[in-house]
């Protein structure tokens, strides 16, 4: 790490936090005392009771909290928000798609939601949730399966726990997500988002990586669509890329944050899972454990090969799970048990 950073220690309802994005409403910093904010959202619980607001006052002291919600009829049938991105006055909030460690894949983590950022300002708000009852994994893996990148093929394990698993509890159940998971799928871990400056958005998944390991963005369309379009025709998979350049050899990386920067992006990318938790993508592809976290830069362009910059190493951090550029500093969030730790420079 070029510098050290300073650390501050917060807590909502003993959660912790999974990504960092910056408030842009004054109605909403007013109306806490605070002159900049951030929104985290917390990955345990279902996402109306785990979306927190971060607010620094003028003095400089940080304060956090929750956030009030109406999800209406779904309440309670989410679980897992792991990523915030902005677009026209909304705040966006998408669910892992993922599952446990050792899967299945758990249709409740399939889910995007989007709130009125002002309208946080005037207390408890309108929650539009949207599960897509893994149409977006379905898509997804259509899309990589196209695409000019080589995906790592799933292991054995992942193939049994998290595809073949999620098919028999599916058909258990009549489930009517079932046929849209195929023999052969990838898991897809979404991490990270961030929209482009053409409203399509961009998904950074901590898995699936490429053959060689590095981490992949995929670009969907029409995300507004998801809230008032007929569900069956969305969500459409753009392009997928693969980010180089910032992969050690003989590992894998996948993204674990996700920020628009000017005419780019900045991301930090780490490992595809944490060790020690029984993670069936780590017995299988163990070189995706034991990496530290990195601070990276990219722009998109013409190819499917995007190449990467390295901002920063994050050594010894192994756990960001958010990054903010605020007022010209950099904010990163880590996964802590039971509480929420920044850290800026």
């Amino acid at each position: 790490m070029t510098a050290p950073l300073r650390h501050v220690e917060l807590s909502v309802a003993g959660n912790e936090a999974s990504d960092l994005l910056p408030v842009l409403s004054p109605a909403l910093l007013e109306a806490h005392g605070a002159r900049r904010g951030l929104w985290t959202v917390l990955d345990e619980g279902p996402v109306e009771a785990c979306v927190a607001l971060l607010v620094q006052d003028h003095e400089g002291r940080w304060a956090a909290h929750h956030q009030g919600f109406d999800a209406g009829a779904e309440a309670g049938r989410t679980e897992d928000g792991e990523a915030l991105a902005h677009r026209d006055g909304w705040v966006y909030v998408v669910g892992s798609h993922f599952g446990s460690k050792g899967g299945p894949l758990r249709p409740k983590r399939a889910f995007f939601a989007r709130f009125r950022e002002a309208d946080a300002a005037r207390g408890v708000v309108k929650l539009h949730v949207v599960r897509n009852q893994l149409r977006l994994h379905r898509a997804i893996n259509d899309a990589l399966l196209a695409a000019d990148i080589s995906p790592l093929p799933p292991g054995e394990r992942v193939q049994r726990q998290f595809i073949r698993e999620t098919q028999i509890r599916g058909a258990a159940k009549a489930k009517s997500w079932t046929s849209r998971v195929i023999t052969g799928d990838l898991p897809v871990n979404v991490e990270a988002a961030a929209f482009t400056p053409a409203g399509t958005l961009l998904l950074g998944l901590r898995f699936p990586v490429t053959q060689d390991g590095e981490p992949i963005i995929v670009e969907i369309s029409d995300v507004e669509g998801m809230f008032d379009a007929d569900p069956r025709t969305w969500p459409a998979v753009v392009r997928a890329y693969a980010l180089t350049g910032v992969t050690p050899p003989g590992t894998l990386t996948g993204f674990r944050a996700l920020t628009a920067s000017g005419d780019g992006f900045e991301a930090v990318v780490g490992s595809i899972d944490a060790l020690g938790k029984g993670s069936v993508l780590l017995d299988d592809h163990p070189t995706g454990g034991d990496i530290t976290c990195t601070h990276v830069r990219f722009a998109l362009g013409s190819s499917s090969r995007v190449p990467g910059e390295v901002v920063d190493d994050l050594a010894p951090f192994r756990n960001v799970e958010g990054i903010a550029l605020l007022d010209g500093e950099r904010i990163y969030v880590t996964d802590e048990d039971h509480r929420i730790a920044l850290w800026h420079d």
